[in-house]
């Protein structure tokens, strides 16, 4: 699995060189262009991720990217798109699939992550395993059991439809489609998401109030869950083990699939809490159907190992009516706005 991604890595690097050696003359991207400046809260601090010169963020590229996003042309079976996994009823992540479903009735090793707040993440997919939005598409896209399709197929579908030509020629100053195009386009369009218009939002920023029960909720969260799922992003994109037992059928490992390190046995990416209700299943192989199987594992079923998180060790013991006001603070994450926003909504 490591030498997979390792080749996925050497054809993004291929796709940028590529498009470096057959580029015109450097010219002013944003030229005919709208830019497009995206919302950023204050309260999230400096993103980690940035959109490079070469590929500005414009109206333009944002419509590009979305248009692509949905677009099954995408995949070998011209009907599965990107959004069939990440939904956006589902806060771009999965609804009602444990894993996602792929190209040929396939069925992948995880659960879609959702996709909103990405500029502010280091690493991407729940191993880690890329490092930049741009690259990270590279892989649902050729994966066998996701998109299952190669980029000269893709564009060969593309050219055959005279506004694609026409919009990425508008986008990217360039007269022929490249697989470098296409990331950047999706790029543009899924790392402007941001969710930032919940409950929890409106009480930071003076608009409203907890209830009592969402308030002993938020008391409980800070002490036991805010050290890995840390506010106001409610996560700290860290790799841990948090004492799920390895699915023996799917034999993921996590992190240790990267890096190779027995230390990273069964590290997964901390995913944010915010919307949590609005996408499952949960765990990174969607092995629980609701977030009240999630506190149940916390305060139970954690399985001790060498790579235990030593937060964990403990476990998190809560009493029913606590676990009842910790979900109820949960709730209060919902961005109800971000899954209703047109602006986000297929084309």
């Amino acid at each position: 699995m490591r030498s997979t991604y390792i080749i996925l890595t050497i054809i993004f690097f291929v796709i940028v060189l590529a498009h470096q050696i057959t580029s015109c003359k450097k010219k002013d991207l944003l030229e005919g262009l709208t830019p497009l400046t995206p919302q950023l809260p204050a309260a999230f601090g400096t993103p980690a991720w940035h959109f490079s010169p070469d590929n500005p963020l414009s109206e333009e590229g944002f419509a590009l990217g979305k248009r692509l996003f949905y677009d099954g042309r995408l995949a070998a079976d011209n009907f599965t798109s990107c959004a069939s996994c990440h939904q956006q009823i589902a806060a771009f992540g999965t609804y009602d699939h444990d894993r996602s479903h792929g190209v040929f009735n396939s069925h992948t090793l995880r659960n879609a992550p959702v996709l909103f707040n990405l500029m502010w993440q280091k690493k991407f997919h729940w191993d880690g395993a890329f490092n930049s939005l741009t690259e990270e598409a590279i892989h649902p896209i050729t994966g066998v059991t996701e998109m299952g399709e190669s980029f000269g197929n893709i564009i060969r579908k593309l050219n055959r439809d005279a506004s694609y030509r026409k919009q990425f020629a508008q986008v990217f100053k360039a007269a022929v489609i490249t697989p470098e195009q296409i990331l950047k386009a999706l790029a543009q369009f899924t790392g402007s998401f941001v969710s930032a218009n919940s409950k929890y939002d409106a009480v930071k920023n003076g608009g409203a109030s907890f209830t009592s029960d969402e308030q002993a909720g938020y008391q409980l969260f800070l002490t036991h869950c805010n050290s890995c799922h840390t506010e106001p992003l409610f996560t700290d994109y860290s790799f841990r083990n948090i004492g799920l037992p390895v699915d023996p059928n799917l034999n993921d490992y996590g992190l240790m699939r990267i890096t190779g390190k027995k230390s990273d046995s069964l590290k997964f990416k901390v995913p944010t809490l915010r919307n949590v209700m609005l996408s499952n299943n949960y765990m990174h192989d969607g092995r629980f159907n609701t977030v009240g199987q999630c506190l149940q594992h916390y305060n139970i079923n954690i399985q001790a190992g060498p790579t235990l998180d030593s937060l964990l060790l403990n476990r998190i013991p809560l009493t029913i009516a606590q676990q009842t006001s910790l979900y109820n603070f949960l709730r209060t994450l919902t961005d109800s706005s971000f899954i209703k926003n047109p602006r986000y909504a297929a084309p």
